[in-house]
């Protein structure tokens, strides 16, 4: 693609976003790659198989990865494969090796392999970049990787510090009201009977609702027990059916709108220098930056 071409596209993206054409820093080389026309460019050239590594990061890079797998698989170049998947194959090394958020990586492989049923019995129908027997290996390797998950056995952690169950009822609640998910709520609560005593609290899913919907939205789906109460736990399980919830992560990738640059930011900067790692030319770079999430990070690359 010539200069033109690049400029061209640029100004097609300004008028869709409002934005200049996103390129992507590596935050240890400070390195620019300008111009990035695809979402498989992109991915390729920010550093997600690191960002895994940071547990902050880990379940942003999984969310994006489930994403792709729903709707842009094959929309990636051949590379772009190449890396999703090599990428995938580290996660779910991780998840074996420290059994960190085994259901996150659960749920990626039931998208990412009902994806690629679909693309394979439809050959021909749609496009698919490489050969047909290479799509029929990475689901063969998919279903493996179910498989392995499925019987992965969680290591009892030996411990003769304080655990969970020598904390007091407060704190214990308060541990609670932290989550924003109701599956680790309902997962916490099968460690000990106090914890499940906890977790059935009406007050901490009625929380978890105001949190996650509107007050219109959960008003339609109302859930009367058996007592004639409000039955918020099954409330929040009903709603997700119909409404998305909020996402949290411990860190997200950023765009910087004055350079128009997406990177990832350098935390030991920030703490020892109150600097990003991004050198923004801005008078005032901190009212340049945005976090993208996951659906955000896709949508920059739709035209």
């Amino acid at each position: 693609m010539n200069i033109n071409s690049v400029n061209a596209y640029a100004c097609k993206l300004r008028l869709l976003y409002k934005q200049a054409l996103p390129c992507a820093e590596n935050p240890r080389t400070l390195k620019y790659q300008h111009g990035y026309c695809t979402l498989g460019e992109a991915f390729n050239r920010l550093d997600f198989s690191s960002a895994i590594q940071d547990i902050r990061r880990f379940n942003y890079v999984v969310k994006l990865l489930q994403l792709i797998a729903k709707s842009q698989l094959t929309s990636l170049s051949g590379a772009a494969q190449k890396n999703y998947f090599n990428i995938l194959d580290k996660i779910v090394r991780k998840v074996m090796e420290d059994q960190y958020n085994p259901r996150l990586i659960k749920d990626l492989l039931q998208d990412l392999s009902s994806t690629l049923c679909i693309l394979i019995r439809g050959v021909g129908k749609s496009v698919l970049v490489g050969n047909i027997n290479i799509w029929i290996c990475r689901l063969e390797t998919i279903l493996l990787w179910q498989q392995q998950l499925k019987n992965l056995q969680m290591n009892k952690q030996v411990n003769n510090g304080l655990t969970l169950s020598d904390l007091p009822l407060h704190m214990l609640n308060n541990i609670l009201y932290r989550f924003s998910d109701g599956w680790d709520i309902i997962t916490l609560g099968q460690v000990t009977p106090t914890l499940y005593m906890l977790s059935e609290d009406r007050q901490l899913w009625k929380k978890l609702c105001q949190y996650h919907f509107a007050e219109k939205q959960f008003c339609r789906h109302l859930i009367p027990s058996e007592k004639g109460h409000i039955d918020w736990k099954l409330m929040y399980f009903a709603l997700q059916k119909y409404y998305p919830i909020k996402e949290q992560y411990g860190d997200t990738l950023h765009f910087c709108r004055h350079c128009s640059i997406l990177f990832w930011k350098d935390y030991h900067l920030a703490l020892l220098l109150k600097d990003t790692g991004h050198p923004c030319t801005a008078s005032d770079p901190d009212t340049c930056l945005m976090p993208v999430s996951p659906q955000h990070f896709i949508d920059l690359f739709k035209f």
